[in-house]
């Protein structure tokens, strides 16, 4: 699919005086600039995140209440159950909880709903299996509970206390646990603490617990390091895709660094499992670690992702990562068959003039799944997308949308064809009856059609710059890798080479020869550039312009530059 190529034009005057005052280099400057940071302190404020920076966990909405029934609570030695979710951000926001919560004097354990049985969120049946298991005085319920309102209602009556952390939109009206703490609720809109993930609120909650503990001169808070759970953190923001601004930005930098000299053996053993030799940046935490993480919930349950972070020792930590490599094996095949099969129904039902919103589905199609299905269909056709499976009677469906459509406000629009909605603007979920999904797509491509237009059905590509060949050499595009953690809201660093031509034949490579490698020459200097899923593209020749993401390669300790091919088009 071509794109509008949308290249940035930054103030002159602005990235002069950061080329000066940084003695960076103009690209990189170009780069900082077109990410928001115009001046040399916020500049070098980006640049060098410090958890200095980090603003108060009390002016989070009802942190502080939740702390003190927290402490309550460990007076008492009540039992607190963590009910999270089986995805990498609650499996992550329990296990900085159970964990920290536990080493700190809490009495503290866990549950994780299934998927296929129990469903998201605090379900009637995840929560009743919950307190046959552990009969909790108190439930914090960890990326899930903003929407809940009968459940939390029902434990209220059954005098268990319910603290909801979660980031998730709140519906109206909202429920009533004993403190709800979700920063949309109150804070304005901007505020950086509206964007936390929850494995992010997990770690400000327990940065205002042992802040509490210190001014309340509690045993054992006094040297409690809690950098140590910023590994966790890491994976949770990066995994979410939150954006990586501001706090995000701090929280994705600094636990990074700690995720590359983690200690837990879990972690280690699938940080070897999935062959990562070098530094880990975003790329191997979003393609490599989550995605084997997220395996297990999506196909059994998510406790073993659990495990694997909790685990103590190397050997269960090996034999946990290699069951989690297994079950992403098994999760690829399962995807790969169901695209599939969305992709034969496409080619002969999907009208581009007349379809604003793709939504396909059948019963049987795995639900833990369907979300990337959904993820890849919305890209290469670029409508919002909703892809359904599971029982008949109860389809579930995961939803994608494209900018400038919300997803979560069109549902509440469609809401009496659903049985349960809920989400954000770019992602959300919704169960409804099979005999309803036509009925339901209709009215959500009525939806579409009258909030967008033909030229919102047209993928944008933003470029930082336009490069000569010559200008994107190894020091230049080393000097770019200062503005990771890239990702959302913080786009990788992409530019347009212009008037190039191939100097040497395309090279195909890969086990079905999917991929391309091109050579690429301005006359001056010669590129290598790679076309990833190139198979059934239409090929460039003659004079071409090319739009790319500059990287690094290693090979056989030799580094050099390669170029991501995004799109081309003849030159003008």
């Amino acid at each position: 699919m071509k794109r509008n190529w949308n290249i940035c034009s930054p103030d002159e005057t602005v990235v002069d005086a950061l080329v000066r005052d940084l003695n960076a280099n103009k690209l990189l400057c170009q780069c900082l600039a077109n990410r928001g940071q115009e001046d040399i302190k916020s500049a070098k404020r980006f640049l060098s995140p410090k958890l200095a920076d980090l603003s108060p966990p009390g002016l989070i909405p009802n942190l502080s209440d939740a702390v003190l029934r927290l402490f309550e609570a460990r007076r008492k030695k009540e039992r607190i159950v963590v009910f999270g979710d089986y995805d990498v951000d609650g499996i992550t926001s329990t296990a900085i909880l159970i964990q920290s919560m536990g080493e700190l004097g809490w009495d503290i354990s866990s549950y994780l709903p299934d998927r296929m049985d129990e469903g998201y969120g605090l379900t009637s049946e995840g929560i009743k299996n919950c307190i046959d298991k552990h009969s909790p005085h108190l439930i914090i319920a960890a990326d899930c509970g903003s929407t809940s309102v009968k459940v939390i209602g029902s434990l209220k009556r059954q005098a268990i206390d319910v603290i909801v952390l979660d980031h998730h939109q709140v519906c109206d009206p909202p429920p009533k646990p004993y403190a709800l703490v979700n920063p949309s609720i109150s804070l304005a809109e901007g505020s950086e603490l509206r964007d936390l993930c929850t494995a992010g609120l997990a770690f400000k909650l327990v940065h205002g617990l042992v802040k509490y503990g210190r001014e309340n001169n509690e045993a054992g808070f006094e040297k409690y390091d809690i950098r140590l759970l910023l590994d966790l953190v890491a994976l949770g923001t990066i995994a979410d895709m939150v954006p990586l601004t501001g706090e995000n930005r701090i929280l994705a930098f600094k636990g990074l660094q700690q995720l590359n000299r983690t200690n837990r053996p879990g972690l280690i053993a699938l940080i070897n499992t999935c062959g990562i030799k070098g530094l880990i940046t975003p790329y191997e935490v979003g393609f490599q670690l989550c995605p084997r993480l997220n395996a297990a919930g999506r196909l059994k349950k998510a406790t073993a992702s659990l495990d694997l972070i909790m685990a103590a020792d190397e050997k269960s930590g090996v034999n946990l990562a290699t069951g989690l490599d297994k079950n992403n094996q098994d999760r690829q095949r399962i995807e790969k068959e169901i695209t599939r099969k969305v992709k034969d129904q496409l080619t002969s039902n999907f009208d581009p003039s007349n379809d604003f919103v793709i939504v396909a589905g059948e019963p049987g199609w795995n639900i833990g799944v369907i979300g990337i299905v959904a993820s890849k269909i919305q890209r290469e056709f670029y409508r919002p997308t909703f892809i359904l499976g599971g029982n008949p009677g109860d389809m579930r469906g995961s939803g994608r949308s494209i900018k400038g459509f919300d997803l979560c406000g069109a549902l509440d629009e469609c809401a009496d064809h659903l049985i349960r909605h809920g989400g954000h603007a770019m992602a959300a979920g919704i169960t409804l009856n099979v005999d309803n999904i036509e009925s339901f797509r209709e009215r959500l491509n009525l939806v579409a059609s009258e909030n967008l237009d033909d030229a919102d059905l047209v993928p944008s590509l933003r470029l930082d710059a336009v490069c000569a060949l010559g200008e994107l050499n190894l020091s230049i595009v080393d000097s770019l890798e200062s503005l990771q953690p890239l990702g959302q809201s913080l786009p990788l660093v992409q530019v347009a080479v212009l008037n190039v031509e191939l100097f040497t034949k395309i090279k195909w490579m890969g086990s079905e020869k999917q991929h391309a490698k091109l050579i690429v020459t301005d006359g001056d200097v010669s590129t290598e550039v790679v076309w990833w899923n190139a198979e059934g593209q239409t090929q460039p020749s003659g004079r071409f312009d090319i739009a790319v993401q500059p990287s690094v390669n290693v090979w056989k300790g030799r580094r050099s530059v390669q170029l991501k091919l995004l799109d081309w088009r003849p030159s003008s």
